[in-house]
């Protein structure tokens, strides 16, 4: 399905001008309007409080704040506008340690480098359409990290909303569904 993303806003962040330009130019061509960029997570940070963007793509290896201390920074200060936001972590490394790393950290979606604009593309549907459930928990916040329901799981079930055919949720997470919803809408309608 192809989206109408000309009311939705996006924050792009990468230390290299020429990687920063190139995604620029594939969301503009996708339809994005309201596309913002930083070079580094310092200044990524003060880009989302201020413009509080829908979408965040980010590169991972920045100084002087990388994008995994950007992502604690949206997720967890209190003064973030949206510690629910969908973000997008863009690296060149891709070995399952830092998969892991970045999704421990808060990622919604991973992108490796390099990608084709159709890569790039299809994490930005993922969070449109498969939007995750968000978990709040001593050591975590941030979407579920687990990607699956397994039916034929038999263990212990962790949490209430496990139980199948459960789809109850948290006051946070009606939050992050009902922002998440709003852009779709928003997206579908332009």
């Amino acid at each position: 399905m192809a989206y109408k993303l000309a009311s939705a806003s996006i924050l792009i962040v990468d230390d290299m001008p020429p990687m920063l330009s190139l995604a620029k130019t594939m969301l503009s061509t996708f339809g994005f309007r309201s596309i913002y960029t930083a070079k580094d997570g310092d200044e990524a940070y003060e880009s989302f409080k201020r413009n509080d963007p829908d979408i965040v793509i980010t590169d991972w290896v920045m100084e002087p704040t990388d994008g995994l201390e950007l992502i604690k920074m949206i997720r967890e200060d209190p003064m973030s506008p949206n510690p629910y936001v969908p973000i997008i972590v863009m690296t060149g490394y891709s070995a399952k340690p830092r998969v892991e790393s970045a999704r421990d950290k808060g990622t919604t979606e991973f992108l490796v480098k390099p990608f084709a604009a159709k890569d790039l593309y299809n994490r930005i549907v993922q969070v449109i359409e498969k939007p995750r459930q968000f978990v709040q928990a001593k050591e975590f916040f941030g979407p579920d990290r687990r990607r699956r329901m397994d039916g034929e799981f038999s263990g212990p079930l962790k949490r209430e909303s496990d139980r199948a055919g459960s789809n109850q949720r948290k006051p946070q997470n009606r939050l992050a569904a009902d922002i998440l919803k709003q852009l779709t809408e928003s997206a579908k309608s332009s």
